[in-house]
């Protein structure tokens, strides 16, 4: 294996025209040419109320690829935790690891009223953050308020959890779902619990992070590893690991840091095709933004029909800004840079167009560049 090897994120997105019949058997081809190509893990994300995102489930989407795939490691990317218990989440992936041992990665990621009244009171950047000296492109934070009061974000929480529910602290589910994976949960009044399956399942637990905050602190703290989400949050990625080394303690299992961090490519034969491919990413980007749930991925004929306005693409800046679009050797030599910034040790590569097969090929180009040498 490479010194940086490669991973994949799929959100298993659905394309204009087509529907998640398709883009779920979309997904399970792209796992087996990962895996062909030789990337070293295929993660699932968990998203909901997206039309143009299929991927609402991590376990079902892992348990489907498990039994088309040999090698690659299979995970979530990451499991929401704010409408999950821990015993649910460890029991699911029991069942999953014992049909599939050694294969499965756990990652946990914050969602819910808590981080979204978080994220609402994060400090502004200043206007011209501090950039890495080797030129990598921290970009400002945009303005999410919009996004954060939402009425369609409590409408996601409502479906999601029972009324009346409240999550509980994110730190402390982390904790519960380690300590029923190494079988040495107690209650409050001092009873076991021993979840089977799940207990002493061989599944790596990762906390996903946007920035330097709790998510950071909680992996650190329990020799997590951690994968920070530059390809959603760019504006965070350098906190975001900084924070995770400093807090950092090693264990038995994991004596350094671990840091994987994610980034949206395009890969085509020529820079040229590549922007063509990728043109319906900053609308696909702007319907999130909007909290009108991801539409299916545009052509690019329809993205060229749009009309932007001012506000739009300020919304969208950072992350069309961020994207890498190009050949084989021009996504490489940002990625290099990427992986020179932040220290990464692997790097999780996050595509989607419009054509399946643009899909494929994308990987695969990326892939033969890489592992060139």
């Amino acid at each position: 294996m490479p010194e940086v090897p490669l991973s994949v994120l799929d959100l298993v997105p659905v394309s204009s025209g087509s529907d998640v019949g398709e883009a779920v058997r979309n997904t399970v081809d792209l796992a087996q040419q990962a895996e062909r190509f030789g990337y070293h893990r295929y993660w699932f994300a968990e998203h909901h109320l997206n039309p143009g995102v299929a991927g609402a489930s991590p376990p079902v989407l892992i348990a489907l690829v498990a039994g088309a795939t040999t090698r690659i490691r299979l995970g979530s990317a990451g499991v929401q935790l704010a409408h999950r218990t821990p015993l649910a989440v460890v029991e699911e992936f029991g069942l999953l690891e014992a049909l599939h041992p050694g294969r499965l990665d756990l990652g946990l990621g914050r969602s819910g009223k808590q981080l979204i009244r978080e994220f609402a009171a994060a400090a502004p950047r200043p206007a011209t953050p501090a950039q890495p000296a080797n030129g990598l492109l921290v970009p400002d934070r945009p303005d999410m308020g919009k996004l954060v009061r939402s009425p369609r974000i409590g409408l996601t929480f409502g479906l999601l959890q029972q009324p009346g529910a409240e999550s509980p602290d994110y730190g402390e589910q982390v904790d519960d779902i380690l300590a029923l994976l190494a079988g040495t949960y107690r209650s409050a009044e001092g009873l076991d619990a021993h979840a089977v399956p799940g207990e002493g399942a061989e599944v790596e637990v990762w906390i996903l992070g946007s920035s330097g905050g709790q998510s950071a602190s909680v992996a650190g703290h329990n020799a997590l590893r951690f994968a920070a989400n530059y390809h959603v949050s760019p504006s965070g990625v350098l906190e975001a690991v900084e924070a995770y080394r400093q807090a950092f303690r090693p264990s038995e299992t994991l004596s350094r840091p671990y840091v994987a961090v994610s980034a949206d490519v395009v890969v085509a034969e020529d820079d040229t095709t590549a922007r063509e491919l990728a043109a319906g990413y900053g609308l696909w980007v702007r319907s999130v933004r909007r909290a009108e749930g991801a539409i299916p991925f545009p052509t690019p004929e329809e993205a060229a029909a749009h009309v932007w306005s001012d506000e739009d693409r300020a919304l969208v800046a950072d992350r069309v800004d961020t994207q890498f679009a190009g050949s084989p050797a021009t996504v490489a030599a940002r990625l290099r840079q990427l992986q020179e910034a932040t220290g990464a040790d692997e790097l999780v590569i996050t595509t989607i167009t419009h054509g399946h097969t643009d899909r494929v090929r994308s990987y695969e180009l990326l892939a033969q560049e890489w592992y060139r040498d």
